[in-house]
């Protein structure tokens, strides 16, 4: 029985399937000459077909790129195998992109490699996401690890003072409690009484402070607004470092989560202009737009230079921006050295 030999496809037909193919797409001959190219091709090499077609890639691409494209024809057409890499390139307008390329071998019937055939596509924005998605997991991992240093510091400090404080005035309300019973004389009982009262009101006061630490209740008792009024008051008598807050009538009320987010937002910054910025005033201010809340912390210090912040700052700073994309906002900072900082969160007014 013949065997019937397939009608070949006439060129035209060819160049109009490559062109309907948006990335970039050629054939070669077996001395890796072009002998069919598409329109995506063609905008990639800024030459035109008559300066492609016949020619090999050390004519068309830069040295270095042309022998590159040279070695791997030639491994294909050794190993009579597909071959797929990525590779960084330039583009149509120059500048450095990456592409997923495919280049496969063209046997004929008696298994002699022809020539190739080749696709290359553009996966500049897939990789930018992949590096974005890395340096995402390798900032949330640092701030993990940051956090955990953070609670474990937190915890000492809270122990320290439970002991230190507390743990002493309680053992010496006890004592004096005990001395009572041995004392007959009214006299040394007032002194006695007066000196346990001044000394349980200050326990009372150390626990009191602990607990604000810990969370304010007033935030839960009187809301974001004078819980807020009340940090910048703290702050100004103990830092000395004046401070403006507006928060104006109108303003709609914010669930729990959303308040305790703004609340350390605020708090976080607070502590970096006190550590760091030798400023004299910060500004906190909110803002009601059609669709947003705009919350914003502003200074007039030293201001930030990203090549110098400390592992621990910009922690604080990654930090701040997770509690801000948790309650659905956005979290944007402006600094330059010597021009102070101003940190702006956007949370979306929900109907």
């Amino acid at each position: 029985m013949s065997r019937t030999t397939p009608p070949a496809i006439p060129d035209s037909l060819q160049q109009a399937i490559l062109n309907h193919i948006p990335d970039q797409a050629w054939l070669k001959d077996q001395n890796s000459r072009y002998i069919l190219v598409n329109d995506a091709f063609i905008a990639a090499t800024g030459r035109t077909v008559k300066e492609i077609l016949g020619h090999t890639p050390m004519e068309i691409w830069p040295e270095e790129m042309g022998q590159h494209f040279m070695e791997t024809d030639r491994a294909v057409a050794t190993k009579k195998k597909r071959l797929r890499y990525e590779e960084e390139r330039p583009g149509p307008s120059g500048e450095l992109r990456w592409y997923d390329t495919i280049k496969t071998p063209l046997i004929d019937s008696e298994g002699n490699v022809t020539g190739t055939v080749g696709i290359s596509r553009d996966i500049t924005d897939r990789k930018k996401m992949e590096r974005e998605l890395r340096e995402s997991r390798a900032q949330l991992r640092e701030l993990n690890a940051y956090l955990q240093t953070v609670r474990e510091e937190e915890r000492r400090r809270i122990s320290r003072e439970l002991h230190d404080e507390l743990g002493q005035s309680l053992t010496a309300i006890q004592l004096g409690l005990e001395s009572l019973e041995d004392r007959k004389d009214e006299a040394a009982w007032v002194d006695s009484l007066a000196s346990l009262k001044r000394l349980t009101s200050s326990t009372i006061s150390s626990a009191h402070k602990l607990a604000s630490d810990l969370r304010p209740t007033i935030l839960d008792d009187l809301g974001l607004s004078s819980a807020l009024e009340w940090m910048l008051e703290s702050f100004t008598a103990r830092t000395r470092i004046k401070h403006e807050f507006h928060f104006p009538e109108g303003i709609p009320s914010f669930d729990s989560e959303t308040s305790t987010a703004l609340f350390r937002i605020v708090q976080e910054s607070l502590t970096n202009v006190s550590r760091h910025s030798n400023a004299t005033q910060v500004v906190v201010e909110f803002q009601q737009n059609e669709n947003e809340i705009l919350l914003s912390i502003t200074d007039n210090g030293n201001g930030m230079d990203e090549q110098t912040l400390t592992p621990s700052n910009r922690l604080g700073l990654i930090g701040m921006r997770e509690r801000s994309v948790m309650v659905g906002g956005q979290f944007n900072i402006t600094s330059r050295a010597g021009a102070g900082t101003r940190i702006e969160v956007r949370i979306p007014l929900m109907e």
